[in-house]
């Protein structure tokens, strides 16, 4: 009764208490957020895309991304339309097939921020409310959650990786080390308390600084001088010691160790909480104009793809012709819908705008003007025999086309006689 409900759950239970969940578009707005959650596509970040919500078709967004623990998720939206709506956006952790839900805001805040907790791919959906129509830009972007912890140096700096071989093979390695002159200082990744200085055989003089937030302890070796107490807060940036070779790092070039162990659990891979990632946002190089357009594939075939990128799967390859419905762009790439509905990319290199047609035609009987390329989708008018349409693609033997009066639908030609050119 009193569970805290997320900005989707809330529009979700206003819906059914209207009772609008038992009409067809109340139904398709709840199938498509489910569905959104099975059929993600793959995104690589830093990511950007610009699409069209249409007030006409209920639609959903899913993006999986393949997290790691110690990154933070930053996910904006930008929101253009005429009248105001709420966009939700729900993260989910993808726990072998069941999504967790785990944070979640809408349009009107200004960021969807998230702390990652455990390496496994997350799904982050994105859905408008009903009737509604709206131009969205979507960026997603991951940041490192700790500061880096060596004075003037980056991740590019790390010479010694998670899990590398130590002791002829006989363990691995429970940490980073960064190599740096000796006396380089050695930093506070976070705000925290120093729970301990001391000195030992294998990491010579060590601070441990205990980062409570996130329920783990930080963990510095090989340092030349320690120069923090025990009891001691802290705050990012604040120097811990001086870099050096102590320990069993004696005959290596000065570096700190840092690792980082979490309170229960063991040691963790610090790297993707100190990594920042250099790649900028891509800018988006296609026509966002055709948004919201139909384009057709301009050579002999082409293939249409899970993800935007030429090393993604192919998902289908489509002759010549074939007329896709562009629902989003990204960098070079259309997100389109093929006429069957289900959602792929394509590579702008290989689609032209179906403005012009392909041919045109003489009706030499009645037709039936469909609203999809299906044998049973419902008929949007009654095209007289004698009227002209102008092909501008097919798709499995249906046809899409263009009246005079510029109304767009589709046709089947096997169904009527006599089709003269």
């Amino acid at each position: 009764m009193f569970k805290s409900q997320t900005p989707h759950e809330k529009y979700a239970a206003k819906l059914k208490d209207a009772n609008l969940d038992e009409t067809a578009l109340g139904k398709e707005w709840l199938q498509a957020g489910q569905e959104a959650l099975q059929d993600s596509i793959t995104v690589t970040l830093p990511f950007k895309e610009t699409g069209y919500f249409s007030a006409a078709q209920p639609r959903a967004l899913g993006y999986r991304i393949n997290a790691q623990r110690g990154q933070r998720l930053i996910v904006s939206l930008e929101v253009k339309a005429r009248e105001q709506l709420q966009v939700f956006m729900d993260l989910f952790e993808d726990q072998n097939g069941q999504p967790n839900p785990v944070a979640a805001a809408d349009s009107t805040a200004a960021a969807l921020v998230y702390e990652v907790a455990e390496d496994q791919p997350h799904i982050l959906r994105v859905q408008p409310e009903l009737l509604r129509s709206a131009a969205y830009t979507l960026t997603i972007q991951a940041e490192p959650t700790l500061a880096f912890p060596v004075e003037g140096k980056s991740s590019r700096n790390v010479a010694s990786i998670w899990g590398d071989p130590r002791d002829a093979g006989a363990r691995r390695h429970e940490g980073i080390d960064v190599f740096a002159s000796r006396g380089t200082p050695a930093l506070a990744a976070t705000a925290g308390i120093v729970r301990r200085v001391s000195t030992t055989p294998r990491g010579g003089k060590v601070v441990w600084l205990s980062d409570t937030e996130r329920g783990q302890s930080l963990y510095y070796a090989h340092l030349d001088s320690q120069l923090v107490q025990a009891g001691q807060r802290v705050q990012p940036g604040d120097t811990l010691g001086l870099i050096g070779n102590t320990g069993n790092a004696k005959t290596t070039k000065p570096h700190l160790h840092f690792g980082i162990y979490r309170y229960g659990r063991g040691a963790t891979n610090p790297y993707p909480y100190v990594h920042r990632s250099t790649a900028p946002v891509p800018a988006v190089t296609v026509d966002t104009g055709l948004v919201g357009s139909w384009v057709r594939i301009s050579r002999k075939a082409a293939n249409v793809r899970l993800q935007p990128s030429t090393t993604s799967p192919v998902y289908r390859s489509l002759p010549r012709h074939t007329p896709l419905k562009v629902t989003g762009a990204t960098s070079s790439w259309y997100r389109v819908a093929l006429p069957d509905g289900a959602e792929a990319y394509v590579a702008n290199a290989v689609v032209e705008p179906a403005d012009k047609p392909v041919k045109h035609q003489k009706l030499s009987a009645a037709t039936a003007l469909l609203d999809e390329a299906h044998p049973r989708a419902a008929a949007k008018a009654s095209l007289p025999a004698g009227s002209g349409v102008a092909v501008l693609g097919s798709f499995r033997g249906f046809e899409l086309v263009r009246q005079e009066n510029g109304v767009l639908g589709w046709i089947n030609p096997h169904l009527q006689a006599g089709l003269r050119q």
